[in-house]
């Protein structure tokens, strides 16, 4: 692997298993963030480097955290917009059980109120 003054590289199968990204989703993100433009071996491999990959964590933020569009996470990092840092972050993709749970002896109940009217 080349040295590039010695700053620490990594490939792109290890910032998808870092980032737990597809690497598909890496090489799509390189096409609509302009700043993310990994380094280059002599045969074409991709090396991120630490800026790199905190920009992608930025970026998977961005987008799977805070739910934003490509284009918005777009503005975000080039500075014409800016992130409310106070809202919330989207609920998680796995509910919780107890929640589930809760949820459903309420809305059974509400269905016997109308059922009765």
């Amino acid at each position: 692997m080349p040295d590039h003054n010695d700053e620490k590289t990594y490939r792109i199968g290890e910032v998808a298993e870092l980032l737990n990204l597809k690497t598909h989703v890496l090489r799509f993100w390189e096409t609509e963030f302009p700043q993310l433009a990994p380094l280059r071996t002599g045969k074409g491999q991709r090396l991120y480097t630490e800026e790199h990959v905190g920009l992608l964590r930025r970026i998977r933020q961005l987008l799977h955290e805070q739910g934003m569009t490509i284009e918005g996470a777009r503005r975000v990092l080039q500075g014409s917009a800016v992130v409310d840092e106070s809202l919330p972050e989207r609920v998680a993709a796995v509910p919780d059980p107890d929640f589930m749970r809760m949820l459903k002896r309420e809305l059974t109940a509400v269905r016997r109120l109308l059922n009765r009217g």
